[in-house]
């Protein structure tokens, strides 16, 4: 059990910052190896971009399209064990491709690519991809059939992104890291062979000491950066907005990848609740991250797809949703930037600083183990105290 913050007197050999899915995977993963851990969040776990994703657990289909190999292979093996060690938090599902006569990928690309993703998964049987039969067309209710040609059929998952979370932090506490929440840093200082961090614990101010800072702030790390002294390193990123609708009606039955007319972008429509959730667009973002909003030009883009695959239909929104992305920055457009994670570190060989910049929800176990190895020259030797590849996560209500 980890001492008091009020009470320590040597310093955690990790500090986390921010309680997404990111930041409470290192915490959990540091935990696990037997590190000592405060893991702090500024307002609840998942509050901010992992509440607000498309709540898949997959390998990134349309990643493939950009000969994101690597990354698609490591996210298919990551869904197996989070589908191994989560089954009440992790669901696999059939999502549903139609292709009609202007879809812009063709069928034999579509079955080309369904092919190398199931190779990717490892050629399980369940991974399977298949062809719907013209007669079970009539089960996708309101899936407009003019000018349709095929519909294929292929294997994901789906999560409760805010309960996952909350789920990896339950585990990281059951493994001794302190949870700091809701706590805000408003100072970090190196002192030479450690950091003296100041936290703001509602209205109450504390200060730890840590040997490792690790920056999991997503789009506020760069704020989280600033109340450094030294100033680490920043890279070059770029914040993209991914806005979604919660829907009352049409309540969808089925998973959705829907080609978007005219840009070719993917936007899922899903079972949520009682309704459906739909989603993504891909919106650069500037200001504050606590200004995110789905835009109307947003909702009228999502509204069009809707329309355009289940005509007839009346949207009844529920919910609005917004979460940033952090992507390289680059001229290219946001759909064929790198999806892989970005860590920044200082100094080389033994760091004392990482920050971890974008990721995906899918791997974020991946991220902590890499977050780890970099960390491994500067933390002492510990004896581990679990694998979180096996390691159950508990169920969160």
């Amino acid at each position: 059990m980890s001492e008091s913050g009020a009470a320590r007197t040597t310093p955690f050999d990790l500090a986390v910052i921010g309680g997404g899915i990111q930041g409470t995977g290192v915490a959990q993963a540091a935990a696990a190896a037997g590190y000592s851990v405060l893991l702090a969040e500024r307002h609840s776990w998942g509050a901010g971009t992992s509440s607000k994703s498309s709540k898949l657990i997959h390998g990134g289909l349309r990643y493939l399209r950009n000969g994101q190999l690597r990354l698609v292979r490591e996210s298919l093996r990551e869904r197996r064990i989070l589908e191994r060690i989560a089954p009440q938090l992790v669901w696999p599902d059939d999502f549903h491709i139609p292709v009609y006569g202007a879809t812009r990928v063709r069928p034999w690309q579509l079955r080309l690519a369904l092919s190398l993703y199931w190779m990717l998964s490892g050629c399980r049987t369940e991974a399977r991809f298949r062809r719907l039969p013209r007669g079970c067309w009539q089960e996708l209710k309101g899936l407009s059939r003019i000018g349709l040609q095929q519909i294929f059929a292929y294997r994901d998952a789906r999560t409760d992104d805010r309960r996952l979370t909350a789920a990896v932090a339950a585990s990281a506490a059951s493994l001794g890291a302190e949870l700091a929440c809701p706590a805000s840093v408003t100072s970090a200082h190196w002192l030479g062979d450690c950091w003296r961090i100041t936290l703001d614990e509602a209205g109450d101010s504390r200060q730890i000491s840590a040997r490792l800072l690790v920056n999991c702030a997503g789009p506020w790390a760069n704020q989280v950066a600033a109340t450094m002294d030294p100033r680490p390193p920043q890279p070059q990123v770029a914040l993209v907005q991914g806005a979604h609708l919660v829907l009352s009606r049409p309540a969808i039955d089925r998973c959705y990848y829907l080609e978007v007319p005219g840009d070719g972008r993917a936007v899922f429509l899903l079972p949520w609740g009682t309704g459906s959730l739909l989603g993504t667009t891909e919106t650069p973002f500037s200001g504050s991250p606590d200004d995110a909003r789905i835009t109307p030009e947003e909702e009228a883009y999502l509204l069009r797809v809707l329309d355009h695959y289940f005509p007839g239909e009346e949207p009844e929104i529920a919910a609005r949703m917004a979460g940033l992305r952090v992507l390289p920055a680059s001229p290219t457009a946001p759909l064929r930037r790198s999806r892989e994670v970005m860590l920044t570190h200082t100094p080389r060989r033994r760091p004392n600083y990482i920050a971890v910049y974008g990721g995906k929800l899918t791997g974020y176990r991946a991220t902590a183990l890499k977050v780890l190895h970099l960390a491994r020259n500067s933390l002492p030797r510990r004896r581990a105290r679990a694998d979180t590849a096996s390691l159950p996560l508990p169920g969160i209500d």
